[in-house]
């Protein structure tokens, strides 16, 4: 994430974590830690002579759904219903580019991550295989079973000087309110918007922030959660439509801006994130790929209205040309996919140790390109059940939860879920208990109950 890019260290949240560029002060688990921040246990000494910190967190925690499937539904990370998770081990290190307001400063980052997380934050050619394996993108290849494995979400070196900085490497999108660290939200599950949003880039991202209330990015990255996989010009996926501009290129660019108010209470980010990406044509080989323009848009509205309340928003559209699959409604150009959503969030902060929180999400897959289950199962070599079909339609997630602190180092994230899904004529159906008996397999429902804990520890 590029969220600090270009502040001083004093800037910088208490937990060393570059939360979402748009992330309010009193919402999320970082956040809203008391003024003194976590206790923290790790000491690297050499690390430390050089400006690195060192620290860390643990999630776990389970859910499940009231129809009795082993996944539930479209909840990707905390998916496995009544199976305790170890979500995310995290150990990072990080120097923060700290120019003082003038002259060059250095730094950088890497995280590794162990849990059941890890398989959606996978890039190819470095924790994931490279694309054409079962014609299907990022298979984890750090995998120690299904459920766990291990993944470098982060490795990046920053240069900077006065108000601009320059990041080199692999790190999370700056795109959307969610984000992947745990420490980094208030829910123990995920918007659909954040789901369906590029974990990770790879590339060369820069920021000017010529004054308190104005950052600007733009940058080049390799593609959608790709470290060094190229275009398939030769194989059993090879690009069938190599005369489309670029085709042979995975580049693409992100820039965008967020301004703030002059009290820091308002905030706007505005993300756009464009480049060729892939779509398989089948799943045997020689069935060969297309290639087309994917393109992201997505805005991000804080505001703090009082010293208790909070209100986000965000909305989002995106469309993949040439994307293998029929049109999904009358006057869509044939071959092109696409989707959006709106969601808010509020949260209200009874004390320093409780604040509840609520999310409203309406996101639409038209084509059912994007939402696929069990993605887990996907995500394993030889299993191509991405042909069985997504799910085409509107989803909508409403969640009520609480955060509970009862110290700096310690967050309990409580949370009750309904979902509910309407089908384009002909759709897949999400929910019930068909979901993960077989690759690929749909359900028979329309709406699920969910209700789900997770506890933090950060180190």
């Amino acid at each position: 994430m590029l969220g600090m890019v270009g502040l001083r260290a004093e800037d910088a949240p208490l937990e060393s974590l570059t939360a979402s560029i748009a992330a309010p002060p009193s919402i999320g688990v970082e956040a809203t830690t008391a003024p003194t921040g976590p206790k923290r246990f790790i000491s690297a000494g050499m690390l430390e002579d050089r400006g690195f910190s060192t620290f860390g967190w643990i999630e776990a925690g389970m859910g499940a759904n009231n129809w009795g499937s082993p996944f539930n539904g479209p909840i990707v990370m905390a998916d496995r219903a009544w199976q305790g998770q170890v979500n995310q081990m995290v150990v990072a290190t990080e120097r923060v580019a700290d120019t003082g307001g003038e002259g060059w400063a250095w730094g950088g980052r890497a995280d590794l991550l162990m849990g059941t997380d890890s398989i959606f934050t996978t890039a190819r050619g470095l924790d994931a295989f490279l694309y054409p394996r079962d014609a299907i993108e990022n298979v984890a290849s750090w995998a120690f079973t299904k459920d766990y494995g291990l993944a470098l979400p982060q490795l990046y070196a920053d240069i900077a000087y006065a108000d601009t900085n320059l990041r080199f490497g692999h790190c999370y999108c700056i795109s959307g309110y969610e984000q992947v660290p745990a420490v980094a939200n208030f829910f123990y599950t995920h918007a659909y918007s954040m789901m369906y949003q590029p974990f990770t880039l790879t590339g060369m991202i820069g920021s000017w922030k010529p004054d308190d209330g104005l950052t600007v990015y733009a940058g080049i990255h390799d593609g959608w959660n790709n470290f060094s996989d190229s275009m398939p010009l030769q194989g059993p996926w090879a690009i069938v439509n190599r005369s489309y501009p670029g085709a042979a290129s995975t580049a693409g660019f992100i820039g965008g801006a967020t301004l703030k108010s002059d009290d820091g209470r308002q905030s706007l980010a505005l993300i756009t994130i464009t480049g060729n990406e892939l779509s398989p044509l089948g799943p045997q080989p020689g069935d060969g790929s297309l290639v087309g323009n994917r393109t992201l848009v997505s805005t991000v509205y804080r505001n703090d209205v009082t010293d208790r309340l909070t209100y986000v928003a965000q909305g989002d559209t995106a469309w993949q040309f040439n994307s293998a699959l029929p049109a999904g409604n009358l006057g869509q150009q044939p071959g092109l996919a696409q989707w959006y959503s709106f969601v808010q969030w509020v949260s209200w902060k009874f004390d320093e140790r409780w604040t509840g929180g609520a999310r409203l999400e309406y996101f639409r897959d038209i084509n059912g390109y994007l939402v696929y289950l069990p993605y887990r199962n996907l995500a394993q070599a030889g299993n191509p059940g991405y042909w069985s079909g997504g799910f085409a339609g509107n989803f909508w997630d409403f969640t009520l939860g609480l955060n509970y602190r009862p110290n700096t180092n310690w967050v309990f994230r409580p949370e009750l879920r309904y979902d509910w899904f309407t089908p384009n004529e002909g759709a897949n159906r999400p929910y019930g208990r068909g979901i993960g008996q077989g690759i690929g397999t749909s359900g028979d429902r329309l709406g699920q109950f969910y209700a789900g804990c997770d506890a933090v520890f950060q180190f």
